[in-house]
């Protein structure tokens, strides 16, 4: 069984040292600098909560001058977010990219430290889905997180698979997911919506009802927002957030790039030893 989480490696970078197979640390100058100007002040994270009618927000912001950097893993079986912070000695993880419930293979690409480590094209059932037949090209070049090395520096990006990488940069590391929230709605050109006479025929993620949700985004100056959407046990048919819901929430927190995750009952988010789940039953129980 493989179920794919996006796992946010927040590590000091002189802790991260010993560990750069998960965690690349912020590189550091190599050489004397003789600028009279001081570097700016590293930041910390900063994670916040919001009440809202139908739904509870749990948002972590990275920004980009901090000494924390993020990447993506895979479980070879079915965890919680808890035990995979836990083995991996993180301080905060949210679930990633989708997978086949049923074969448990990965429905989204994942690269890490440059290696191709999930690619959809081995599920068998998704490529030879007739159902998906007519939307195979849009399903495989869905959004991605990407972190690039160009230089001495490292960069996030939100962009399709078949987008190039930036000249002067490295691929680093990629987690797929889709569609693209921010600076504007995917949900066709990536194939999870169809439209037939100006009707929505299929819809892959109910994207237009409320349900818990996450997400991830990038600011313009470059720091890292992400997002889960929690639904209230004591409504749980109808809290929570649709997918233009959520591109509007994170917009307001200055948000320009943003990519939808799984959702749902994957919905889960882990910080500094709290879980908070996103989805719940019928009777107002969390989904784990």
């Amino acid at each position: 069984m493989k179920k794919v989480w996006l796992l946010f490696w927040i590590l000091i970078s002189s802790i991260g040292l010993g560990m750069v197979l998960f965690s690349t640390p912020r590189n550091q100058p190599t050489k004397a600098s003789y600028q009279t100007n001081e570097p700016p002040p590293q930041q910390e994270i900063e994670y916040k909560s919001y009440t809202l009618p139908q739904s509870v927000m749990h948002t972590l912001l990275m920004p980009k001058t901090s000494r924390f950097s993020v990447t993506p893993v895979v479980s070879p079986t079915l965890e919680t977010v808890e035990d995979m912070a836990a083995k991996h000695q993180t301080v905060a993880a949210i679930n990633g990219g989708f997978f086949d419930p049923v074969n448990q293979k990965t429905t989204s690409i994942v690269i890490r430290q440059g290696v191709l480590i999930a690619d959809p094209k081995l599920n068998e059932r998704f490529i030879n889905n007739p159902k998906n037949a007519p939307y195979l090209d849009k399903m495989l070049n869905r959004s991605e997180l990407r972190r690039y090395i160009c230089g001495e520096t490292i960069r996030y990006d939100i962009n399709i698979r078949e987008s190039p990488i930036p000249s002067g940069c490295r691929l680093v590391d990629a987690l797929g997911g889709g569609p693209s929230l921010l600076p504007e709605l995917g949900l066709i050109q990536e194939g999870f919506v169809s439209v037939a006479n100006g009707k929505i025929v299929r819809d892959a993620l109910g994207s237009n009802r409320p349900n818990a949700r996450t997400a991830i985004g990038i600011t313009r100056d470059g720091s890292l927002v992400w997002v889960m959407v929690a639904q209230k046990p004591e409504n749980p048919s109808n809290s929570g957030m649709s997918l233009p819901e959520v591109a509007n929430f994170m917009k307001s927190l200055g948000v320009e790039k943003a990519m939808n995750l799984d959702g749902g009952s994957s919905s889960s988010f882990y910080y500094k030893g709290q879980t908070f789940y996103g989805k719940v039953d019928s009777n107002g129980n969390w989904v784990r």
